[in-house]
């Protein structure tokens, strides 16, 4: 597949001519396709498009723009079982997840189209009877989204589905490691009819792309998912702009937390798939596993055993449970922290590696490293993001133990606790830090018309999804006298 830059409504190569390989990661010597390597030339082309589209656009009626994304649905749910093998064959996820990243996309498009007939401000009273004041809405202008691999569908329709509809003009850059399905997606819009300009996809990498994009001063939205060293980039660039709106979503220190009464059944279901799925490489996944000491024994038990059982093979087989990671430099990183933890005194209870028997060999295949620890506030592998399969089991004497070790790291985005007491679910609702919640539930499988945040690390607790509304558009008041005279709020007076 030969990917092309989406600008100004037309398909058009990088002007400097070079390309970059995007490789399948379980089987490295298959290239899926290329993509433009394109530079400041070739964004600010983009930039100016978004910008002249931008007023006919903003004029144009909310639920006409409305349209056009659920044209845009009904393309991809024609096209959705192509769209997934693709997905697999890109980033490694196992195809039953790259159908459910394909169904994510489509709901977000089918839940923004469906706000565009509801409504969209406020009417407040006034403390003068003939004063009427309204809450409008109003687009911030061009706006960028900046997305990784690992929903390279899903993620992308988070930030342009509200963006677009709210008035606003995109350019995306989408993941380097999954530019094909970045250019399926532009195809997609194009074919929906979105007038030129109005959404525009550019490729590249962070230097001579991404940090483009951003320190463009044209730019009045940055929105942004993946690590936490990029979004604080991204934040410290975009503070430069004095009008610019940052929305950044930066990964977490996720955590499951089994307490003394919990359901076994249902924890080690949640924790194998808050753990496993997309290979450990999801900002929720959960890397930690919060045991009460009553439960420990059991649980580690039953989470060691199901681990050594993981089908790990090709994304395209049904049966399998975990792919590759995506690629060489994170084998290398997961590699990395599993020394590290035994270094810090971790207690090995399964011993991940890189797989490199026949079937594995040409693909970036490793398997769960799980380790028992005692918390430890100084430990790095406790503390930082590894987006791996590796897996630490911390016992705790209490639910105040629990929540305090939960809270120690400096991410807050998922957390899930296993319990049927709601007295403690709603002590674990109150005060643990995090963006995302579940009960009896993995920190995975977030649904489109709920907020998507984290706080500290993880982010400003700005959310992406169905709650990007607030950073995509202001709120503007607007307040209409019908009297013959004026008459002033807090009993100002205004006779001249």
């Amino acid at each position: 597949m030969e990917c092309k830059n989406l600008i100004n409504g037309k398909f058009t190569d990088s002007h400097t001519g070079k390309v970059f390989e995007s490789r399948n990661p379980a089987d490295k010597n298959e290239i899926i396709g290329t993509a433009p390597q394109s530079d400041e030339t070739d964004v600010n082309t983009a930039v100016d498009a978004a910008l002249n589209a931008y007023e006919q656009w903003r004029n144009t009626s909310r639920i006409k723009r409305g349209e056009f994304l659920d044209e845009f649905a009904q393309l991809v749910k024609q096209n959705r079982e192509e769209l997934a093998i693709l997905m697999s064959n890109e980033c490694g996820k196992g195809i039953n997840e790259s159908r459910a990243d394909v169904t994510e996309g489509i709901h977000m498009a089918q839940y923004v189209f469906g706000t565009a007939r509801m409504p969209y401000g406020d009417v407040v009273a006034s403390e003068i009877a003939e004063k009427d004041s309204f809450m409008r809405r109003k687009p911030k202008g061009v706006a960028t989204a900046i997305t990784p691999w690992n929903f390279p569908f899903a993620i992308p329709l988070w930030l342009i589905c509200p963006s677009v509809l709210e008035g606003n003009t995109i350019i995306l850059k989408p993941s380097s490691e999954t530019p094909c399905v970045a250019y399926k997606m532009s195809e997609y819009f194009n074919k929906a009819g979105f007038p030129p300009g109005v959404i525009n996809v550019v490729y590249g990498d962070g230097k001579t792309c991404g940090n483009v994009l951003v320190k463009d001063q044209r730019i009045n939205v940055a929105l942004f998912v993946g690590s936490a060293s990029v979004g604080a980039s991204i934040k410290k660039l975009s503070a430069e702009h004095y009008d610019r709106m940052c929305a950044c979503e930066m990964g977490g220190k996720n955590a499951v937390i089994i307490l003394e009464d919990a359901n076994m059944d249902i924890a080690l279901n949640a924790a194998i798939t808050s753990a496993y799925k997309t290979t450990g490489q999801r900002c929720t996944s959960a890397s930690r596993m919060i045991v009460h000491e009553k439960m420990i024994d059991e649980f580690t038990e039953g989470f060691v055993s199901l681990s050594k059982k993981i089908n790990i093979g090709s994304p395209l087989n049904e049966d399998v449970f975990m792919g590759p990671l995506i690629n060489d430099a994170a084998v290398k990183k997961f590699e990395f922290y599993n020394q590290l933890a035994k270094k810090e005194g971790a207690n090995v209870l399964l011993e991940g590696e890189r797989l490199t028997d026949n079937k594995y060999k040409k693909g970036h295949f490793v398997s769960p490293f799980v380790y028992k620890m005692n918390h430890n506030q100084e430990s790095r592998v406790l503390n930082e993001e590894v987006f791996a399969p590796h897996v630490a089991i911390i016992p705790v004497k209490d639910l105040e133990e629990a929540i305090a070790v939960y809270n120690s790291t400096p991410y807050g985005l998922s957390c899930s606790v296993i319990t049927e007491d709601y007295r403690k679910a709603k002590e674990i609702r109150d005060r643990c830090e995090y963006g995302l919640g579940y009960v009896n539930l993995p920190t995975i499988g977030a649904e489109v018309h709920l907020p998507f945040g984290g706080v500290k690390k993880s982010g400003t607790g700005l959310p992406s999804a169905s709650t990007l509304i607030d950073v995509v558009t202001h709120r503007t008041a607007w307040t209409i006298n019908y009297g013959e005279e004026i008459k002033m709020a807090q009993g100002l007076k205004s006779e001249v």
